[in-house]
Formats: structure tokens, C-alpha cells, sequence
């Protein structure tokens, strides 16, 4: 109880805050914490972006443009979508070993010199 409210009390403090902030441990963490955030935002553009021009995404958008006349038609859409997907994973597979292979050959090279 004692503890929290000194906690508390030296929060409130500007001077204790702006002290802090300017500590070589607290101007580290706002660095990574900065870093981890602007990467995570990176990562996530360049996801949304493959996504949106992934043959999937572009194959759901024919289909459902395409006027339906039966179920033999749906299931020929469905069929056409899966066969996309598949293939967008067979793709995304062979990229992610490919980066690793990379990032391997890198580590390698890295440890010679």
C-alpha cells in the first residue's frame, strides 16, 4: 500500500518524469519500443499488400463478378478459388525457403569474415 502510493506519488512528479526520461535505460527502451512498432507497421503494410495482389483475392473478385447459374457453376468457382489458394501457398513456401536459404548463406559468409 505504502509502496503504491509512493509509486504513484513520484509519477505525478514532472521533474522525477522528465529525470527518467532522460536515464540512459528509459531513452533505450523508448528507442526499441519505437523500432518494434515502425517494424511491426512494415511488416503489416507488406502483408496487406501481398494479400490484396495474391491470385486469390483476385480470383474471389472474378468469381463473385461473374454471374452464378447453378451449382455446377458454384462448385467450378470453388474449384478455381482453391486452385488459386493452392497455388499462392505453394508460392509463399517456395519464397520463405528461398529467404531462409538466403539468410543462412548470409550467416555463413557473416562467420568467415
Amino acid at each position: 500500500m505504502v509502496l503504491k502510493y509512493l509509486l504513484s506519488a513520484l509519477v505525478n512528479k514532472a521533474q522525477v518524469v522528465e529525470k527518467l526520461s532522460e536515464s540512459l535505460p528509459v531513452r533505450s527502451a523508448a528507442k526499441l519500443t519505437a523500432l518494434a512498432v515502425l517494424r511491426a507497421q512494415e511488416a503489416g503494410r507488406e502483408a496487406a499488400g501481398r494479400a490484396l495482389s495474391s491470385r486469390t483475392v483476385q480470383q474471389i473478385r472474378r468469381e463473385a463478378a461473374e454471374v452464378t447459374r447453378g451449382p455446377g457453376d458454384l462448385s467450378q468457382k470453388a474449384r478455381r478459388i482453391r486452385e488459386s489458394l493452392v497455388e499462392d501457398v505453394r508460392d509463399g513456401l517456395t519464397e520463405a525457403s528461398r529467404s531462409k536459404q538466403l539468410n543462412r548463406s548470409k550467416q555463413v559468409r557473416h562467420r568467415k569474415d
